[in-house]
C-alpha cells in the first residue's frame, strides 16, 4: 500500500518513523511519501518538506506566517493527489493536519489519526469534524479513551509511543552526576525566549555541569551564541544524546512538551519552562481557561507533581528555588513517587505496532 504521513514537529518525527519501521514489518511492499523532519526522511526517503520550514508555534506567530501555511497547504493537497495513497497518516500536528483531514475526505480519501489532537483540552467542538473526516483515531494517553467515550465517538487507546523509544534506548541506569539537563524546545520561537532565562542560572551552580540537549534540527553554532551572549563557563552542548544526559543528570530543566514526559519516564526531577509572546499567552490562556497544567506530567496525573513556571514566573530567581528544593533528598525522592505512579498509569507498550496492525487491518476489511 501508499502511505501519506504528515508530522509537525520532532516528536511527530521520532513517533512517524517508529511506525513506518513497523508498517514495513507488515507491509514489506509498503511505500510512503512524508512531512517531516530527518527521521521521516530516513525511513521513507521520500520527505516533502522538513517540518523546519512550515511548522509555527504560538497564535501570534501562526497569525504573521499565516500566508506561508496557507500556501504550505495548498502544495500538500497537490502533493497528496499526484501520489494518491492508499491511507494518509496524520501524526498529532492538528492546526495543519485537520484541514489536510477535511479536504482529503471530500476527495474520498481514507484517514488515520495518530496521535489525537488534544480537544480535551481546547477546541471540543472538532468533534464534530472529527466525526465525520477521521476513519481511525488512536489516542495514548490513558484518560482519552474515556473522554471520547463520553463524546460517542469511538478510538483506539494504544498507548504512549515513547515508552518503546525509552526501552529500546535505555538498557541500564547511570549514576547520577552533578549535571543539569536543558531542554529549551525545538522552535526557534521558544528556544529565544527560555534558554536565555535557563542559562542565567548557571553561575549560581558552579559545581555542575550543565548541558544542552541539541534538538534535532539545529546545530552546535545554534546554541554556542547564547553561551557566549551569556558567558557560561560550565555549560556544553551535546547532539543527539537527550537519554543518555537525561539518565545521567541529578535534574533537568525542561520545556513543556513531550520532553516532560521523557523526562519523568526516565526518573529525572525537572522544572518545567515555558515562555512565549505576551499575545499568544493571552490567547493561551482565554482559550485553555478550562485546563489546570500544562505538562503531560501534571495533565495525566492531575495534579501538580512537577513546578511548571510559565511566563512571567519563568525568572531566574524561581529557577534557584525550585532547583533547590529538587536537589534536595526529599524532594527528589517526593518527585520520584510522582513518576512511579505514573509509569503505572501508562503501563501499555507496542503503540506504534499496534497502530500498524489496526491501519493495515482497516484496509484489508474495506478490500475484502
Amino acid at each position: 500500500m501508499r502511505y501519506y504521513i504528515i508530522a509537525g514537529e520532532a516528536s511527530g518525527d521520532l513517533h512517524g518513523s517508529n511506525l513506518i519501521k513497523e508498517i514495513k514489518k507488515l507491509d514489506p511492499s509498503s511505500e510512503f511519501r512524508c512531512w517531516g523532519g530527518d527521521l521521516l526522511k530516513e525511513q521513507s526517503n521520500n520527505l516533502v518538506k522538513h517540518y523546519k520550514t512550515y511548522s509555527y508555534m504560538g497564535f501570534y506567530e501562526v497569525f504573521i506566517n499565516l500566508k506561508k501555511i496557507l500556501n504550505n497547504i495548498s502544495i500538500c493537497k497537490k502533493d497528496i493527489l499526484e501520489f494518491k495513497p492508499d491511507a494518509i497518516i496524520y501524526v498529532d500536528f492538528p492546526g495543519f493536519n485537520m484541514r489536510i483531514a477535511r479536504w482529503a475526505k471530500s476527495k474520498n480519501f481514507t484517514n488515520h489519526f495518530y496521535i489525537s489532537p488534544q480537544i480535551w483540552a481546547w477546541k471540543e467542538n472538532r468533534i464534530k469534524t472529527i466525526r465525520k473526516v477521521i476513519d481511525q483515531m488512536f489516542v495514548i494517553l490513558p484518560f482519552e479513551k474515556e473522554y471520547y467515550k463520553k463524546l460517542k465517538y469511538d478510538v483506539f487507546y494504544v498507548g504512549h509511543p515513547l515508552l518503546d523509544v525509552l526501552n529500546e534506548n535505555i538498557k541500564q541506569n547511570l549514576k547520577r552526576e552533578k549535571l543539569i539537563a536543558l531542554l529549551p524546545g525545538s522552535r526557534d520561537q521558544e528556544i529565544s525566549k527560555i534558554l536565555p532565562v535557563m542559562l542565567s542560572v548557571t553561575k549560581y551552580f558552579k559545581k555542575y555541569q550543565f548541558t544542552i540537549c541539541a534538538a534535532p534540527s539545529k546545530t552546535k553554532s545554534y546554541y554556542e551564541k547564547f553561551i557566549k551572549v551569556y558567558n557560561c563557563e560550565n555549560v556544553n552542548i551535546v547532539e543527539n544524546q537527550t537519554y543518555n544526559v537525561l539518565r545521567k543528570s541529578s535534574a533537568a530543566l525542561v520545556a513543556s512538551g513531550t520532553a516532560t514526559l521523557e523526562a519523568a519516564l526516565i526518573k529525572t526531577p525537572q522544572i518545567v519552562c515555558y515562555k512565549s509572546s505576551w499575545i499568544s499567552i493571552l490567547i493561551g490562556k482565554f482559550l485553555l481557561r478550562n485546563l489546570k497544567f500544562i505538562s503531560l506530567v501534571n495533565l495525566i496525573l492531575n495534579k501538580s507533581a512537577v513546578k511548571e513556571l510559565i511566563q512571567s514566573d519563568l525568572s531566574t530567581k524561581n529557577i534557584l528555588k525550585e532547583l533547590e528544593i529538587i536537589l534536595s533528598e526529599d524532594g527528589k525522592e517526593k518527585i520520584i513517587e510522582y513518576y512511579n505512579e505514573l509509569e503505572n498509569l501508562l503501563n501499555k507498550k507496542g503503540a506504534s505496532r499496534e497502530t500498524a496492525k489496526k491501519i493495515i487491518k482497516y484496509h484489508l476489511d474495506s478490500n475484502s
